[in-house]
C-alpha cells in the first residue's frame, strides 16, 4: 500500500509531504514549590498551548519539561501525563541550566509535534512572570 493510500485510509487530508515535525515552545512561572501549585500551572500552560493550537495530543512526538532547581514537589510530566490521553505521549523532566540571574519558579515546554502548519503558525505560549522571556510570543493571563 502507498502511503498516498495510506493517508486515504486513515481520513488524513494532507500528504505526508506537507505534514512536518514542529517545535511549539512554552513556558510559566510557579507561585511556589508545592503539588498543587506545580499541577495548577502545569494545567494552566497545557491548556493555554491546546486552545492557541487546536493541539491534538495524537499528533504529539514528545514533550520535554524542564525546571528550575528550585522547583522539586512533583514532575511536571506527572502532572501532564494525568490528562486525558496524555498518558500515551512520550514525556521527559530535565532540570533547566542555572544561570545567575535567571527567571525562578519556572517551568518550560518543548513539544514536537507532527502538523500541516508551518512554523510560524504555531502559537508559542509565555505565561505569568514567563512572559518576560518572550515579550514578543506572551499572552496575557
Amino acid at each position: 500500500m502507498s502511503l498516498k493510500d495510506n493517508n486515504q485510509e486513515f481520513g488524513l487530508l494532507a500528504t505526508p509531504s506537507q505534514w512536518r515535525m514542529q517545535g511549539l515552545r512554552g513556558a510559566i512561572t510557579v507561585n511556589h514549590n508545592s503539588v498543587e501549585a506545580i499541577a495548577e500551572a502545569v494545567d494552566e500552560l497545557l491548556d493555554a498551548l491546546e486552545t492557541n493550537n487546536s493541539l491534538d495530543f495524537t499528533e504529539i512526538v514528545s514533550v520535554t519539561f524542564s525546571a528550575t532547581s528550585d522547583l522539586d514537589a512533583i514532575f511536571p510530566a506527572a502532572v501532564a501525563r494525568r490528562r486525558p490521553g496524555w498518558n500515551k505521549v512520550p514525556l521527559l523532566d530535565v532540570q533547566q541550566m542555572q544561570v545567575v540571574g535567571s527567571l525562578e519558579l519556572c517551568i518550560r515546554v518543548l513539544i514536537h509535534l507532527n502538523t500541516p502548519l508551518p512554523q510560524n503558525k504555531l502559537r508559542h505560549v509565555y505565561l505569568r512572570r514567563a512572559a518576560q522571556l518572550r515579550p514578543d510570543l506572551s499572552l496575557l493571563s
